[in-house]
């Protein structure tokens, strides 16, 4: 062992020979001694925690003061150790190196050694042997595969007959879990970095053959297996959908990606990971994310696909559209009538161009998928179909939902929100149940929002001016339901059915009174801005301030020592009294007065004279910040000291305004804020579908008594 580990090293601050300096600390410190050390280039640093990796001169300067490091034998030194172990002939020995091996094969320097070594061909050649099983098989697949992902060797070099022996390790019904794991992570990293691999991978594995391996109550498993299916659907070549398929290969390509959509492997999906007894971890989470954006994205060809006006087969769909609405088994014999009949019909199934509406489909996306969409509706749902068709007919021209301009764009619509044609992203774990639920999910999921957007249309009192808007919240009503995850496409029409017209204004109005909304830039300008015309137009604050200044009444320092402002605001009475007052306290008990034109300024806190001694400094913090004191003339001061920070703040505030200057204390910050944030609020109000009445409310009655108001006469 003390090959490997020699010394434990605490490490402080190292400076730029510190490497070089504690190589001949260590190694002269074991001259002639037992260990017999000489060579500096035989030994390394690496760290004693964590992933142990070497320390290089790229990565020295991200070592941390404390950390404890270890010298040990260099990467080439142990490449070669285990290189020549994993060779020899004892089986113990051997598995050891493995063992060693799969877990220095993380580190990108001994990577780099053992590879210049031929290690890769070392590893390969033990697994196209056949004679390792067990763990020491599951070892050596792991060291491979560490080994090949830094990226050092390219994938292209890897054997026909090593890829044979991985999926048969994959093919076989009984395995062992460890090397089933990375047989499948081998071949997903070959199908993934190599075009040549994919074809010969997929020569050796089919979807049919992975979807045992989503059968088996191992989460990690049936991962492997999705991402292999996933690399496979991926890197598919593009043009599988558009030419002849001769080669047995690329037959196979179609098969596979045609099965993504069969019943078989999505209820199996569905059955044994999405509703299987464990919760679904993040990595799982992420793979089906990906599957889910690759089915989506078989519809990419047909979103982008614009309609051709002279083909016949394509205007026979738009024909079938019509004859399914208005039954039109028998059509007049005249050309003249019956294109006159079918711009009426054209323009009731709510096409843009009646005379044309094969044009309406030329513009991508959403081209044909848009009609392919309508011509499902039709006839898988076909009693909706008319209903929405002729009830839109039968209203007046300026409330009409106009269908197939709203189905076309409803199509864009949900192409952009599930991200129709684009790659998946890396680290989002946002897939949907309810999309494996269903053989058809697209289709239906289109049927049952066009149905929402009719409703909501309803609900809107929409016209044609009206669309854009209309399209807005169906978006926001589509997000915010696939937002809460619903399991099945019944889960999504009960939760569609909560978010009507009404409860999206609801939830408008609370987000944008929520504290999070106000925190938004445009709210903080806005808020600015009020501010600035609260602070330049004074008469908005006079009720504040006077309400301030009504509140100057009974005040006590000592325990008897009262002070209160008189009932015109002129002057402040204060004085002894002999013992403590019931009630009001009368002017005439206080002989003492200084008039409010005498008053100088208004000290807080250390600045008051009667807080600038010490022994008064060395109070509690508290008593600090309620002391305040009246400056007036010749140089005097009445000091005082609030019984608490509301009293401090309402003769702070109201001694200010007497003396026409600005209130800055807590509470009128606070009242400032929330006089602001009503403002705010109020100009934010959404008057959607509520009346203002021309005439304001009427006045209420006087009060029967007005003993809560001062007398200022």
């Amino acid at each position: 062992m003390h090959q490997r580990t020699l010394l434990q090293i605490p490490l402080s601050l190292p400076d730029p020979s510190w490497e070089h300096a504690l190589f001949r600390k260590c190694l002269n410190s074991f001259q002639g001694s037992q260990w017999s050390l000489s060579g500096s280039e035989q030994f390394a640093l690496r760290y004693a925690d964590g992933p142990q990796l070497y320390i290089t001169e790229q990565s020295r300067g991200d070592i941390k003061n404390g950390t404890i490091l270890r010298l040990a034998i260099s990467p080439a030194r142990a490449a070669r150790q285990l290189l020549e172990r994993i060779q020899s002939h004892g089986i113990d020995a051997r598995l050891e190196a493995l063992k060693e091996l799969a877990k220095l094969s993380a580190d990108p320097t001994f990577a780099a050694e053992f590879i210049n070594m031929e290690g890769i061909g070392t590893l390969a050649r033990l697994v196209e042997s056949g004679t390792h099983f067990g763990e020491m098989l599951a070892f050596t697949l792991t060291a491979f595969l560490e080994l090949m992902d830094h990226g050092i060797v390219s994938w292209d070099l890897i054997s026909l007959s090593f890829i044979k022996q991985i999926a048969g390790y994959v093919n076989q019904p009984m395995v062992d879990v460890s090397i089933l794991q990375r047989s499948l992570a081998i071949l997903e990293s070959m199908v993934l970095n190599s075009h040549s691999l994919y074809h010969r991978v997929a020569q050796e594995i089919t979807v049919g053959q992975l979807i045992g391996h989503l059968q088996v109550s191992n989460q990690e498993i049936q991962t492997y297996a999705i991402a292999l299916i996933n690399a496979l659907f991926l890197k598919a070549p593009e043009d599988r959908r558009q030419v002849e398929y001769t080669n047995p290969l690329e037959q196979h390509l179609t098969e596979m990606a045609s099965s993504l959509a069969q019943k078989h492997l999505r209820s199996i999906i569905l059955n044994h990971v999405i509703r299987g007894n464990r919760p679904i971890k993040a990595e799982m989470a992420h793979q089906l994310y990906v599957l889910q954006v690759l089915t989506f994205n078989l519809l990419e060809e047909r979103m982008m696909t614009k309609m051709d006006p002279n083909d016949q087969a394509q205007r026979e769909i738009i024909f079938e559209l019509r004859r399914i609405a208005f039954d039109g088994d028998t059509d007049p014999t005249g050309t003249e009538k019956r294109k006159a009949i079918y711009t009426k019909d054209y323009k009731m199934l709510g096409f843009t161009n009646h005379l044309n509406p094969a044009m309406d489909f030329t513009q991508t996306p959403p081209g044909m998928l848009a009609l392919d969409n309508m011509l499902y509706l039709a006839r898988v749902h076909q009693d909706t179909y008319i209903r929405i068709v002729l009830e839109n007919s039968s209203r007046e021209d300026k409330h009409e939902c106009p269908f197939g301009r709203c189905a076309i764009e409803l199509t864009r619509m949900l192409c952009e929100i599930l991200q129709v044609g684009e790659l998946p992203n890396e680290g989002c774990n946002d897939y949907h149940p309810m999309f494996f639920t269903h053989d058809r999910a697209w289709e239906e999921f289109f049927c049952v929002c066009i149905q929402l957007l009719n409703k909501t249309w309803k609900e809107m009192r929409a016209t044609a001016e009206d669309f854009n808007k209309v399209m807005q919240v169906v978006r926001e009503q589509i997000t915010r339901a696939l937002a809460m995850k619903p399991s099945s496409i019944d889960q999504l029409k009960n939760k569609l059915r909560c978010l009507n017209y009404s409860e999206i204004l609801r939830l408008r109005q609370s987000e944008r009174m929520s504290q999070d909304d106000f925190q938004s830039p445009p709210i903080i300008l806005a808020t600015q801005y009020i501010l600035h015309l609260l602070l330049k137009t004074p008469e908005l604050l006079h009720c504040d301030k006077t309400f301030t200044i009504i509140l100057l009444c009974c005040f006590f320092v000592e325990k008897f020592w009262f002070c209160r402002l008189s009932l015109n605001h002129k002057v402040l009475h204060y004085g002894d009294l002999e013992e403590s007052p019931q009630g009001e306290v009368p002017f005439e008990l206080l002989s003492d007065k200084i008039p409010v034109s005498d008053i100088k300024s208004v000290l807080t806190g250390k600045d008051c004279p009667h807080m600038k001694e010490k022994s008064a400094l060395k109070q509690n913090k508290e008593v600090l910040e309620l002391a305040f004191s009246v400056l007036y003339d010749p140089d005097e001061t009445l000091n005082f000291v609030a019984p608490n920070k509301y009293e401090y703040c309402i003769w702070t505030d109201g001694l200010c305004a007497l003396l026409g200057r600005e209130m800055g204390s807590d509470l009128t910050r606070s009242d400032l804020d929330t006089l602001i944030s009503m403002e705010m609020k109020l100009r934010l109000l959404d008057l959607e579908n509520i009346t203002i009445p021309e005439a304001p409310p009427p006045v209420p009655k006087e009060p029967s008594s007005y003993n809560f108001s001062y007398n200022y006469s």
